[in-house]
């Protein structure tokens, strides 16, 4: 089958130029394949519109009407695709990002000052989630991911290392007791984070591969890690969470790190995470090597 495109480029050409095989000619093709290009659009259409002699060629009064708007849909096809074209070559157009919540607004929110410095063009739509997304199927240009990766079509760029503490405030500790054993944490409130099966409602995991499970119990459990680390540091009890949502607390004594008989759990790393296109548009390739170049080397990486 013809393009139907291409049919309607010789159509146009022909109205112009007066012939098919002049058509043929701007379009670098036989008069042959122009003359069945024109046969296959009017077959397609189900009307005549060219009287074609051997002298001469006119537009019928269907062919004068479909001829502008031939005329204005190939010129929105070739806009739309020199618009297409010049993203995969230039700094410009909206860039999705989908993000983990803590994690971008702590430190890649602070970031994006100095991208729309360097990248004016760039318009950034910022998508903050601690759920799983699919980032293809959602029209998101680029996500940021912790952990292990899973199997997955998306190619990946390690940023960083993620770490995981068990942590409690001094005030916790001084009322409860300090636990030195996984097990010593049946006895005590645990806050859980309900998006992971590591450190959720059920039991926690220990040991590098996480094959060590111990039954905890806690009046609180919540979907994101600074909801927790708040109520944490305000001395309701003992959260397991990453190095990003607890350093600046530990730091600030508002919470102490456990030293417990067991390992914690390995997290993985850091990602950022894009679609599997070879020709990634440049505002994507962009902002992949501003984060690379952000966190790789860095305290934060």
């Amino acid at each position: 089958m013809l393009d139907r495109f291409i049919s309607m480029r010789v159509f146009v050409q022909a109205a112009t130029h007066g012939s098919l095989s002049a058509a043929g000619r701007v379009m670098d093709m036989s008069p042959a394949m122009a003359t069945k290009h024109m046969d296959a659009l009017e077959a397609r259409l189900g009307v005549k519109l060219l009287h074609r002699t051997t002298r001469k060629l006119t537009l019928t009064d269907a062919g004068t009407e479909f001829l502008e708007s031939c005329r204005s849909i190939l010129q929105e096809l070739d806009e739309a695709e020199a618009e297409v074209s010049v993203q995969r070559t230039e700094a410009v157009g909206r860039l999705r990002m989908n993000l983990p919540h803590s994690f971008g607004t702590r430190f890649i929110a602070p970031l994006l000052p100095e991208f729309s410095r360097r990248y004016p063009g760039i318009d950034v739509e910022v998508g903050l989630s601690d759920a799983q997304h699919d980032l293809i199927r959602e029209g998101w240009d680029l996500g940021v991911r912790i952990g292990h990766l899973a199997d997955s079509s998306l190619k990946a760029r390690r940023l960083g290392n993620c770490q995981l503490y068990v942590c409690a405030s001094p005030d916790y500790l001084a009322r409860h007791g300090r636990p030195r054993r996984v097990a010593d944490l049946a006895e005590h409130n645990c806050l859980g984070y309900t998006l992971s099966p590591l450190q959720g409602k059920g039991p926690w995991a220990f040991g590098r591969q996480g094959d060590i499970k111990v039954p905890v119990h806690g009046n609180l459990t919540a979907n994101n890690g600074d909801a927790l680390l708040a109520a944490a540091v305000g001395g309701q009890g003992i959260i397991y969470q990453p190095d990003f949502i607890v350093d600046r607390a530990i730091a600030k004594g508002e919470l102490v790190s456990l030293e417990l008989d067991q390992p914690l759990v390995e997290l993985g790393g850091l990602y950022v995470m894009f679609p599997p296109d070879r020709r990634l548009p440049a505002k994507v390739r962009l902002m992949i090597d501003f984060l690379v170049e952000q966190f790789v080397g860095s305290p934060a990486g």
